[in-house]
């Protein structure tokens, strides 16, 4: 709100961001650049784009932590339910077969 209000009353686009430090000083000296050479728009596109590379990266790297941790979860229930359909039958055959301690 007070980014918005110092814009209003005439003040840089850049000056009230970098009082609030509400986004880094680079996106700050980015749009103070665009605003003196009047190529704001232009600027703010860049910035834009370097936002969009670092959510590409970040969300590349999540994905990269997430495919090991999912590949031994679904290992742990594929094992889980293959213990659940052999126990019956190992079981199963112990009595049959006499063995004893086997039910």
């Amino acid at each position: 709100a007070k980014v918005h209000d110092a814009i209003r009353e005439g003040e840089s686009f850049a000056a009230p961001l970098k009082a609030a430090k509400v986004v880094d000083s680079i996106v700050v000296n980015m749009i103070d650049v665009g605003e003196e050479t009047g190529d704001l728009d232009k600027m703010l596109l860049k910035i834009a784009d370097n936002y969009d590379n670092d959510v590409d990266v970040l969300v590349g790297s999540l994905i990269s932590i997430l495919e090991p941790v999912m590949v031994v979860i679904l290992g742990l229930i594929v094992g889980f339910i293959v213990i659940a359909l052999f126990m019956p039958m190992v079981t199963l055959i112990g009595a049959v077969s006499g063995t004893p301690g086997k039910k």
